[in-house]
Order: structure tokens, then C-alpha cells, then sequence
């Protein structure tokens, strides 16, 4: 009789407990993070985003194998970088190379991901040897950047106000985006030269390859809770101050662009290079987006751009014999 009230009890108890066991399944789906969206049913990307960081394009080789830090590490290194200019006088002439200094750089974070590098692919965090062509491109556009400066053309697109390029990897400040979503299309305006990509979701194709501009023809496409943007018809000039170097060849790069948001403060944001001309093969950089609860700077490169003026001044002067 001992032994079935024992057995009676057992077969209770692992009732209870199986019976308990999709409500346990339904908290812990209920635990996984909320993504927020539109009324339309898209995953709302709205907002203004930072991609600041501190973390290397190219592994540096002291990570070689390594894909994360430590936790101490990645630690450690933003405290060094956040020192990294402090002793340097505020008119110091190396002040430049400090984006102005400590004061106005955004710097980011790399405790985030902890990642070694922003390219995630190929695995060793390096970029993919250039081809033969696209290391003699390199080469020219190298040594026209040493020559003395014959006009603006010379000079790159940026210090011209003219574009940074799209995507654009994060610098020394103005590292921010502005989505804004309608269900036929997505505009993203990258704070740096306040430039704006209108991106149609509707099907359409790409624009005839003659039909060239700064940011290329971007389309857009949903897969799943993913937004899919590839990019083609960048401008021959564009790659003058493109997102990794200078030589690629326009007519043959193609960049595809992964949004997917992840929680309420964070964009997982990726794009991967094709570009067959210049490198032997494509490469994926993961850069994340934070949300940032504040707005958009306004750029305004084109007022009082007295560089400019200045380095063509400066480059006849040289061509004078002139000090």
C-alpha cells in the first residue's frame, strides 16, 4: 500500500510539473525582446541611430585568430582610448589627426561587440587581396594624392562638400542616421554632409548603368524581418572617397545592405562588398547601430570652406618656389 501511495504521488507530481511545462515555454518566449513596428506590419527602423566605435576595420595582428576580446580587454581598450589625446595641447599642430581632439571626438565603443574587426568576412578580419588592376588603380590615385594639387579635382570628395559616400564607415564625428519608413519606400540621411538615399521597396529595377550618382541606385526588398538594400551606378568618381579606400571600380561594385533590428535601442547592420575588378573576392562588415535619443547636427560644409581655398593657394605657392 506504501509503495502505491509512493507511486501515486510520483505520477502527481510529474502531472503537475508536464502540465506547467508550456507556460514555462510561453514566459520564456515572452521574455525574448520585443521588436517594435509600423502599422503597416514592417519592423520599424524609425529613428536616429549612432554607428560609433572604436573598433579596427582590419584585425590588428596581434588578434590574428581572435574574433572577440575579453571583456577586460575591450575594457581596457576603451579606456585607453578615451586618454589616448588628453596630453596633447589644444593648439597642438597634430591636433587634426585627433579629429580637433578629445573633446569633439566620438569615439564609440567596442565593449558592445567586443569584435576584433568590422569585417566579419573573410574570417580573418582582413580585407581580400586587390587584383593586379585594382592594385595599379591604388597606386595612381596614391601618388596623385602626394603631387602638388593642379585643382579641386585633386582633392577628395569630401574636403570638396561633396559627398562621404554611402554606406560610410563611422570617422572621428557625425556618425549618425535618420531612417524614416513608408510602406512603399525608406529614406536614410547620413548626418555627414546631410546626404539622403530615397530607397522604393516596390519591385522596380535598377536604373540603365549609364545613369550614374554619389550614393548609386539603391532597391530595397523585405526578407522576413529583414530589410535588403543593394546598391549599383556609383558614380566613377565616387569611389575617390569611398567606404574602404580609393580604387575601386564603379562600374562593377555592388553593395548589399542587411537592417535588421534586434530590440528596442539596436539595429543589426551589415553590408557586404562586391567588387570583382579591384579585389579577389567579396567581404561583409558588421557595424551595429545604437539608438540615440537626440537630433540630427546640421553639416554645413559648404559655408566658409576656407581649406580648400587654402591648399589650392598653398599648391601654387609651391609651384612658385614660395615658402
Amino acid at each position: 500500500m506504501r509503495n502505491a501511495m509512493r507511486t501515486g504521488a510520483l505520477v502527481s507530481t510529474l502531472a503537475i510539473l508536464l502540465s506547467a511545462l508550456p507556460a514555462a515555454q510561453q514566459g520564456r518566449k515572452a521574455a525574448q525582446p520585443t521588436v517594435p513596428r509600423t502599422p503597416w506590419g514592417h519592423p520599424d527602423l524609425q529613428g536616429t541611430w549612432n554607428n560609433s566605435t572604436i573598433t579596427p576595420l582590419e584585425r590588428p595582428a596581434k588578434f590574428a585568430g581572435r574574433e572577440f576580446l575579453t571583456e577586460d580587454e575591450a575594457r581596457a581598450m576603451d579606456a585607453a582610448a578615451a586618454t589616448q589625446y588628453d596630453e596633447r595641447p589644444a593648439n597642438s599642430a597634430q591636433d587634426v589627426d585627433a579629429a580637433y581632439n578629445q573633446v569633439w571626438w566620438d569615439r564609440g565603443r567596442t565593449v558592445g561587440t567586443r569584435r576584433t574587426s568590422l569585417i566579419v568576412d573573410p574570417p580573418d578580419g582582413r580585407l581580400p587581396a586587390m587584383t593586379a588592376d585594382g592594385q595599379r588603380r591604388a597606386a595612381e590615385i596614391a601618388a596623385r594624392l602626394r603631387g602638388v594639387t593642379a585643382g579641386p579635382e585633386d582633392r577628395n570628395l569630401a574636403e570638396r562638400c561633396l559627398t562621404r559616400g554611402a554606406p560610410k564607415l563611422p570617422g572621428g564625428y557625425n556618425n549618425n542616421v535618420q531612417i524614416v519608413q513608408t510602406p512603399d519606400s525608406v529614406a536614410i540621411m547620413q548626418e555627414m554632409i546631410h546626404e539622403t538615399r530615397i530607397i522604393p521597396l516596390d519591385g522596380r529595377p535598377h536604373l540603365p548603368s549609364r545613369v550614374t550618382s554619389w550614393l548609386g541606385d539603391s532597391r530595397g526588398h523585405w526578407e522576413g524581418d529583414t530589410l535588403v538594400v543593394e546598391t549599383t551606378n556609383y558614380h566613377p568618381a565616387s569611389v575617390f572617397n569611398s567606404y574602404y579606400c580609393c580604387a575601386s571600380a564603379a562600374e562593377h561594385l555592388r553593395i548589399v545592405e542587411r537592417f535588421r533590428r534586434v530590440d528596442a535601442t539596436t539595429i543589426d547592420y551589415r553590408f557586404t562588398v562586391e567588387d570583382p575588378t579591384t579585389f579577389t573576392k567579396p567581404f561583409t562588415i558588421d557595424l551595429p547601430m545604437a539608438w540615440m535619443d537626440e537630433p540630427i547636427f546640421e553639416y554645413a560644409c559648404h559655408e566658409a570652406n576656407y581649406g580648400l581655398e587654402g591648399i589650392l593657394r598653398g599648391a601654387r605657392a609651391q609651384e612658385r618656389g614660395q615658402k
